[in-house]
């Protein structure tokens, strides 16, 4: 039996299309095309060629951790092929191995199909703009849009503070500075607190894990910066409830408040299967924070900013429901398809049958 090849397979999965690639000890190889999961008619994988995908992929601070580890993240490149982020874990006390592809190509909103509102982020000067979504929702790619547009348009500093690095950017108008968390900064917080030390226009936080790193991040907004981080929420409502209760219930008009005064918008997506199955399109709930919606936040009104948003294209607002109706009324997706993944299916179902006031606007 010849050895499991690990750079060959990545080559053959990204040449795919694979957006992940899944390694378990005892189990045929696995990757996600187009958001499903397939598996590859190949020999199942063997501890020891997960040992040996190891020892080449893993940076040199992270070998020495291996037989102690429980949960690792890091980054991987095959020249000539794709960057990878590579997460190692344990399952039932054999190692297993999921693997992003991370294209060096880095897309543009037109490209990507976001909505073009999306780019008046990133003309802004300074504020919080929150990129928010389920794991392999596309937030990543969107925030990497973003910066570019900023590093080609903009003689600016941009740090990007991540765990792994993902997207590599070269200096284009801007200058670029890529730190990545246990080898270049210790943690979230403190690469944020350094970066106001390193002259920055523009900070990217990977994640946003805990309270230290959004106290860090309103602190850098604050401050006359312009940062970008993603959180794992659903939809703008969630996002700004979850940072708020990040905090203790003492702390949290001041919270409230000091949120409000910052922050700019918020991106929510999901990735939905197109119906002649070549791909997925991104669905986005989009949130911009005028007079009214910082008001609302303050008072904690959020269902009021959600009613808002609801009323068509003010300010290029949208709404998951919205976006979905779109994608069905230009033919990328079916009915049933969008249904699926609304959280608000009754909503959705009204639009289709043109009882939601505002239907008519939504088709700009």
């Amino acid at each position: 039996m010849s050895e499991f090849d690990i750079n060959e397979f990545l080559k053959k999965a990204a040449a795919s299309g694979a957006s992940d690639v899944h390694l378990r000890v005892g189990e045929h190889p696995v990757i996600r095309l187009n958001g499903k999961i397939v598996k590859v008619n190949m020999p199942v994988i063997t501890d020891e060629d997960i040992k040996t995908a190891c020892r080449i992929m893993a940076p040199e601070h992270v070998k020495e951790k291996l037989d102690s580890f429980f949960d690792i993240d890091f980054a991987y490149e095959v020249q000539g092929c794709s960057r990878f982020r590579v997460n190692l874990s344990r399952q039932l006390g054999k190692a297993a191995l999921v693997i992003r592809t991370i294209p060096y190509n880095i897309r543009k909103f037109d490209e990507l199909k976001l909505p073009p509102a999306i780019e008046q982020f990133a003309t802004l000067n300074n504020g919080i703009v929150l990129v928010t979504g389920p794991t392999g929702s596309g937030k990543s790619t969107t925030i990497a849009s973003l910066i570019d547009y900023i590093n080609i348009n903009y003689p600016k500093h941009i740090i990007t503070v991540e765990d792994p690095v993902e997207f590599v950017f070269t200096n284009k108008k801007s200058v670029v500075s890529q730190r990545q968390i246990k080898v270049d900064t210790h943690n979230f917080p403190d690469g944020v607190k350094y970066a106001l030390r390193q002259d920055p226009d523009v900070i990217f936080i990977g994640e946003i894990r805990d309270r230290e790193t959004i106290s860090s991040a309103l602190k850098a907004a604050e401050t006359g910066h312009l940062v970008f981080a993603t959180i794992h929420t659903i939809d703008a409502i969630q996002t700004v409830n979850r940072i708020i209760n990040m905090y203790e219930p003492s702390d949290r008009e001041f919270v409230r408040s000091q949120l409000a005064q910052v922050l700019r918008g918020t991106v929510s997506q999901k990735l939905i299967p197109i119906k002649d199955g070549s791909g997925r399109r991104p669905a986005c709930e989009l949130l911009v924070v005028t007079p009214t919606v910082k008001d609302f936040i303050i008072k904690d009104k959020l269902d009021e900013i959600y009613d808002l948003v609801k009323k068509g294209s003010f300010n290029n607002m949208i709404t998951m429901n919205s976006s979905l109706y779109r994608l069905v009324e230009e033919g990328a997706i079916t009915q049933e398809t969008a249904l699926e993944h609304s959280d608000n299916k009754n909503e959705l179902q009204q639009m289709f049958r043109g009882v939601f006031y505002g239907v008519g606007a939504i088709n700009e």
